[in-house]
Parts: structure tokens; sequence; C-alpha cells
């Protein structure tokens, strides 16, 4: 067993969770991470000369500017990563980082399953894990959790790792797009290598589009297009006087549910600002890349702007179709609900990332019965998305070991086989991005023209309070959708609620 620093429970478990497990764990809560300063200007500052790489690097080896605090052991080490999976996935995953091992004789890599319907509950049981003693050296963590873990100062920072291995990192952030890595940097730092990433673009039902009479849309389509579409699918009623396909269907959660429209609506949930620092990475990995101009250290949000009147609009919409019965309730099911009703005609459009691909192929639809598009344009047409990728953990001490195995993770060979045929996620590597992997999606070129055509495309919000954000924007979603308060009353709600969140962090 590795020898591990020690972090306290109380450090662990602070801030960091919505009610239901703040009532659960309430004894050990503490404060919330500090508010980040009000923005400066970024990218003005003169970039950074990046470290150089040590001559001749040993396989496992990694700059000593990441060495482990104390308690290196000796001897074989093995790395213990944690997944929202399930132990089948989590054995498949493991089967993937073998060859790391046999490159890097001593150094095995295991991933440990920890399943929750979605992030914030994966990071709630994975916190009290390790609060329990439990060792990690590393965790699979999505935008959700990066501001999360950085926030409490539990994740290690990659910028010296990455500066040294400039040469081997170029060829990685060379395929991948900037508005993923900046996604994973907090207050000038760089926490995560994207592995994967979802936007919320929208998936369409073509056999049911058929049956109603309806040209599939162009990409450069329009709510107003939507809206009509979605009345005519849901306009024929079966025998009980419900529509025999609804319109559309989501889901409601942080991910693609009210916020997408939020976003083409030209808002956003919280005020949005780009933290200073990060030019050296964009200076010497994107110098040459228009879409990495006017990059910064991460995203700062530290304000509610709940009730903006566009997102009262967007609410009001979202309301609007589910009482004229165009769109299905959302309290009908979750993701899987929602792929069911897909596949069996119920559903005519939906949103949903490229992960789709291999879930609709396994249940059985053909090539050519479904299609995607870009979220219909509003006021903008930018989206939102998630990411996802390996954090190191501080308390580890074997933090060369994680960095080697975080780059090798992100190879293409490895996302390659990780994403699969068809895909189960969406490559951040614009290479891996091909029509084979795409289970027949004819507009496949999509997922990555959601970025390269709309580089203003932007992550989900998700401060370090993310997870009472997700609980409490669930809430009052749900309250105006049943019509237990106007959207315009359920948001001010929400953005009292918001408001005081924000106010209880300390100050830096």
């Amino acid at each position: 067993m590795t020898a591990r620093a020690t972090i306290s429970r109380r450090r662990l478990l602070a801030g960091t969770f919505g009610a239901t497990a703040a009532a659960l764990l309430a004894a050990a809560c503490g404060s919330p991470a500090a508010a980040p300063k009000p923005a400066e200007k970024a990218a003005e500052k003169p970039a950074e000369k990046p470290a150089e790489k040590p001559a001749a690097a040993a396989p496992a080896a990694a700059p000593a500017a990441g060495a482990a605090a104390q308690g290196k052991p000796k001897g074989p080490i093995t790395l213990r990563a944690a997944v929202n999976a399930t132990q089948q996935r989590a054995q498949e995953l493991t089967a993937f980082a073998k060859a790391f091992a046999e490159k890097n004789p001593g150094v095995a890599v295991e991933f440990t399953p920890i399943q929750a319907p979605d992030h914030d509950q994966f990071f709630v049981k994975l916190l009290t894990e390790m609060a329990s003693g439990k060792p990690t050296d590393l965790v699979n963590v999505a935008t959700e959790g990066t501001q999360l873990f950085a926030g409490k100062d539990l994740a290690v920072k990659l910028d010296d790792f990455v500066k040294a291995d400039q040469a081997s990192m170029q060829e990685y952030f060379s395929d991948v797009h900037p508005s993923l890595v900046e996604a994973m940097m907090y207050e000038g730092s760089l926490y995560e290598l994207p592995a994967n990433f979802n936007a919320a673009n929208m998936f369409l039902n073509l056999d049911a589009l058929q049956k109603a009479g309806i040209e599939p849309p162009k990409d450069d389509w329009t709510m107003e297009d939507f809206r009509t579409i979605g009345r005519k699918l849901a306009s024929k009623k079966d025998a009980t006087g419900q529509p025999e396909t609804f319109g559309y269907a989501w889901t409601n959660r942080h991910w693609g549910g009210y916020i997408p429209w939020v976003f083409v609506n030209d808002s956003n949930l919280l005020s949005e600002e780009r933290a200073p620092g990060g030019e050296w990475l964009w200076s010497t990995f994107y110098k040459d890349d228009p879409s990495g101009k006017g990059r910064g250290g991460g995203w700062r949000w530290n304000a509610s702007k709940a009730n903006d009147p566009k997102n009262v609009e967007a609410l009001e919409f979202l309301v609007e179709m589910t009482k004229e019965r165009t769109a299905l309730d959302p309290a009908a099911g979750g993701g899987a609900a929602q792929q069911a009703n897909f596949v069996s005609g119920k559903v005519g459009m939906t949103p949903a990332g490229a992960f789709w691909a291999s879930g609709l192929t396994a249940a059985g639809m053909k090539e050519g019965t479904f299609d995607v598009r870009l979220f219909p344009k509003w006021k903008s047409q930018r989206h939102q998305f998630g990411s996802g990728g390996l954090m190191g953990l501080k308390a580890s001490p074997v933090r060369e070991e994680m960095w080697t195995f975080m780059k090798y993770w992100v190879s293409k060979e490895v996302i390659g086989a990780v994403m699969g045929k068809p895909t189960t996620t969406t490559s951040p590597r614009r290479s891996l991005m091909t029509e084979d992997r795409m289970g027949g999606i004819k507009n496949w070129k999509v997922f990555y023209d959601t970025f390269d055509k709309h580089p203003d495309t932007a992550p989900i919000p998700a401060p370090p309070e993310s997870n009472q954000l997700a609980t409490l924007m669930v809430k009052y979603v749900d309250l105006a959708i049943t019509g237990e308060r106007p959207a315009k009353a359920a948001l001010d709600e929400l953005h009292t609620e918001l408001t005081k969140l924000f106010a209880a962090r300390p100050k830096a």
C-alpha cells in the first residue's frame, strides 16, 4: 500500500455537497472555496518561456516539478483511478491500461467503479470514500467537478509537467480545440487533459419526421423552425388524446437540460468571465490557431443571473412546450427513458452528444433512421458542453507516475480504443472524429463543428459550488414545468438561493 498525505475529513467535505448529502454529513461540512478575485484583462502579458524537457527521461519519469510532497513508496506501484462506471466498464478501462504497465514496468493502474446516476452524486460518493481513508491517485472528473476539486486545493496542477513535456504535448494540443482545454483550467492553471466531451446537439428521429411529412432541417435552423417541427410531430393524437409522437424530450439536469436553451438565447445562468493567466499555454501550443486567441486561465462564475429576462424567456419556452404537449414532461424519465422513447418513435427530437451513436445502434436503430444537427439558433447559436479527463489528486505520493499515465490516457491510441466503434463518447481529438466511428450518423461532422463553427461555445456553468447549483436549478426548473411557480417566480427564487450560496464563499 502506498503512503498518502493525510487530508482531513472536514477539508474533503467542506462546501461540496447538495442538500441531501449536506444533511447526511452536516457535521463534517465547513467553508466552501474562496471566491476568486474579479477578473483582470487576460492574455496581454508576454508569454512565459516554457521549461525545457529533461534530456533523457525514463519511461515512467516526469519532471521534478511535480514531485510528491511525501511518502513515495518503494517497489511496484498501483495507481488507483476512481470512475463513475459499472464494474464491467471499470474492468474494461483497466484492460486498456494494461499496455501502459507493459511500457512502464512496476507501475500498474486499476480503475475503481463508484456508480452514481450523475456527476454530482459521484463526487459526493468519492469524497465520502476519500474522507474515510480509502486511497485514490486519480479521478475521472467531468466539467462539473473540475473547479470543485481544484477550488478545494485537492488536485495537482499540470502546468510544470506540460511545460517540461512541450515537444510531446504539442501533438496532443494541436489535435484538441482550445475551448476544451480552457474548460479544464482554474485560476490560471491546467488541471486535466480532456479525454472526452459531449456538447448538447439535437438528435432527429428521421422515421418520425418522414411519417409527419417533415424535411430534416439544416444546421442553421432557428428556434421557430424547431417549434414548428415539434408541433407538427405532436399533432397526431392516439386514442387517449396524447401525441403519438412528442416533438421533443429532455432531461431536467445540469448538462443538456434547460441550459442549452439559455445559451442559444445568448445568456447564462451565472455571470461569466475569464480568469487571468494561461498565456504560457496559449502562446506555446495555440500560437498559430485563431481560436486560441483571447483565451484566459479558465472560467469564473461568481454571481447568479438566474432571473435574467433571457433566462426567463428560455424557461417559459420549455413550460409552453410541455403544457401544449409538444414536449414530453421531463418527469417521464432520465436519459435511458429518453433513449427508449426516441428508439420507439415516441419522440422526434432530443438533445444528446455523440455518445448516442453507440446507444441507438445497440438499441436496434438502423443507419439512416436518425441524424443530428446543431442546436437551433435563437438569439445566438452558442452551445454548451461538458468535458472529462483524469485529475491527479494531491493526496497521492506518486505524481510523476500519475502524469505519465495521464499523457498515455490521452494518446490517440488509447482515446480511439476507449471511445470504440460506434463511439460511446465524443473525442476531444479532431482526428478521431471519423465517419467509421459514428454509427451511421450522416451529419456526424456536426459534433466538432460545434466548436469549429461556433468558437464561442462554452462549458456549462460549473463553479466550485457546482453540486449545490445543480440541485437548486433542477428544483426550480421542475417547479416551473409542473406549474407550481410561474417561470419568473421560480427563477427569482433560484437567483436568491444562488446569491446566498455565492455570498457564503470566504473572501480571498
